[in-house]
């Protein structure tokens, strides 16, 4: 499995995640699965196939969380690089078409919220952004075609 990197926050909350699947996931699985039992006959006992099934996937969801805190590295905001842009930055960007400033924090994949500003390394602003400078005009393509970004500051993600 290849390493994920967390903030603080990220790890503790897949940590909170694991720990709720592993526990209340897993006894309202047990719960559904004696409900359904009771009611007769397992050869034809939908909801009991579909229970079993929901078993299976929180099985899988518990195996794949596990396995990413098994690789998970803790990134230090304090020690963040602000010279160029990297994971944890944060990037203050002027989109020079629209003439309107944005700001990401750019993060690993599992703590992307887009709502909070926070995008994942690995979408095409932030690959574009990687390794720029303040002053750098960049040209990045999306979906919907190409923009051009100038790099107005770049921050420690915290602050």
């Amino acid at each position: 499995m290849a390493i994920k990197y967390f903030t603080k926050e990220g790890l503790e909350n897949l940590k909170e995640e694991l720990n709720e699947l592993k526990t209340k996931g897993r006894a309202d699985m047990a719960r559904r699965i004696s409900e359904a039992r009771e009611k007769g006959d397992l050869s034809e006992n939908a909801e009991y196939d579909a229970a079993k099934e929901a078993q299976g996937l929180l099985e899988m969801k518990i195996a794949r969380l596990e396995g990413d805190l098994g690789n998970a590295r803790l990134l230090d905001e304090s020690k963040v690089d602000t010279s160029k842009v990297m994971i944890l930055s944060r990037v203050k960007v002027l989109n020079v078409k629209m003439k309107r400033e944005f700001s990401y924090m750019i993060v690993s994949d599992n703590e992307a919220d887009v709502k909070q500003g926070k995008i994942s390394s690995e979408t095409p602003i932030a690959k574009g952004l990687l390794g720029k400078k303040v002053g750098d005009v960049v040209d990045v393509v999306v979906p919907r075609g190409t923009f051009t970004f100038e790099i107005l500051e770049i921050s420690n993600g915290g602050s």
